[in-house]
């Protein structure tokens, strides 16, 4: 009930974000009722209806990085003068928040379950345009009876993946008999720099030695709906690659700082660098994150452009759809929690005589140097994935 009033007398941008998160989750229980839908239509298919299941695990993950990324830029989780007095001590707010996020995932999941019966004509309504035709095609299992436990299971799933994301993520810090709910800043570096430079060159190799030669069969990644059929081998090289762009996104972000304040740097300069080797532990995983999805979309497009007469499916767009805008929020809302962390600092230069200006144009270098650096390295990612494949 708590966490309904707070929904209610909340920041219109707040609701917003929430709301995203809530059509993630419906982006999502879509996918995971479509898989079931074909695995009731198809039972003989085991291995294609378990295939289509894995597939939106790329989606549940981007939500609950959504869910998590939201949380901890909501006001109503932080912990607030007066509210240990009222009973709502760290542990108790890290409780709320994933209330409040397994509630708007659920209704997501609610949305997606009526669009999906709709589509299928179980509720006695007429399908038309694009969900018709893809009852006709027989992608959502029209006309077959739907297992209601299994399905009920399965959307059950997102809600609560993105709940223990969230506790896990806000859990409070106790250290020598304190309880911080904050992550305290810090300028060291970030120690998975070489291991993300590692299962990055792993992953590319692994994918090098497995994937077939240009031509044959099998050897293009599959676009359309079903996302099936692609070389282990292949498959397994980009998720390496794609996890050590994770892992060595915090270092990424703080070699960038370093850069800024190389040499003898100015104010602008000595300024934007120390901000982003004190952020590049909150920015560098979200960066990370999108850096690997945004080669992993390039390198799809490359291999569509290779075989083009296998067409991008619905599901398959309805997929790569979620997860891009869940990674773009999600790096935006760590944006905006480094923002606000620096609330204080930026209060003190304004004092100190800085202008709006200067603070704007530190924000402009520090936004250039990420994509300067980033940027290439993402393309250069790509690219040697899809050379053992279109070459």
């Amino acid at each position: 009930m708590l966490a309904l009033r707070l929904a209610r007398g909340t920041h219109p941008l707040v609701l917003l974000r929430r709301l995203l998160v809530t059509a993630a989750a419906a982006g999502t229980g879509f996918l995971v009722l479509a898989a079931l839908g074909h695995a009731a239509a198809h039972p003989a298919t085991a291995g294609d209806s378990l295939a289509r299941l894995l597939w939106c695990a790329a989606p549940l993950a981007a939500t609950a990085q959504l869910a998590v990324s939201v949380a901890r830029t909501d006001p109503a989780a932080r912990l607030q003068r007066g509210m240990a007095a009222a009973g709502l001590g760290p542990f108790r707010l890290t409780l709320l928040a994933a209330t409040s996020t397994a509630l708007f995932c659920a209704l997501g999941v609610l949305l997606s379950l009526i669009v999906f019966l709709a589509l299928r004509g179980d509720l006695g309504t007429a399908a038309s345009g694009t969900g018709s035709r893809a009852i006709d095609s027989g992608l959502l299992g029209a006309g077959h009876p739907l297992p209601w436990i299994g399905a009920l299971m399965l959307i059950s799933v997102i809600p609560l993946t993105a709940a223990v994301a969230t506790a896990f993520s806000l859990r409070p810090r106790t250290e020598a008999g304190a309880v911080d709910t904050d992550t305290p800043s810090t300028t060291e570096a970030p120690s998975g720099l070489p291991w993300g430079v590692a299962l990055a060159a792993a992953g590319l190799a692994i994918e090098a030695y497995t994937s077939p030669a240009a031509g044959t069969a099998g050897g293009l990644l599959p676009l359309s709906g079903r996302l099936i059929g692609s070389p282990p081998g292949v498959l397994a090289g980009w998720a390496l690659a794609a996890i050590g762009l994770v892992l060595a996104g915090p270092g990424l972000v703080y070699l960038s700082g370093q850069l800024l304040c190389a040499g003898r740097p100015g104010a602008l300069r000595l300024l934007s660098g120390r901000v982003l080797q004190e952020e590049s532990h909150r920015l560098g995983r979200p960066l990370g994150v999108l850096c690997a999805v945004a080669s992993g979309v390039y390198a799809a497009g490359v291999l569509h452009q290779a075989a083009p007469s296998r067409p991008l499916g619905p599901f398959t767009a309805i997929g790569a759809a979620v997860v891009l805008a869940c990674v773009t929020v999600s790096a935006l809302s760590s944006a905006l929690e480094s923002r606000a962390a620096r609330a204080r600092s930026t209060a003190t230069l304004r004092r100190l005589g800085a202008s709006a200006f200067v603070l704007h144009r530190a924000t402009a270098l520090r936004v250039t140097t990420l994509v300067l650096v980033l940027g290439p390295l993402t393309w250069t990612v790509a690219e040697m994935a899809t050379l053992p494949l279109v070459h």
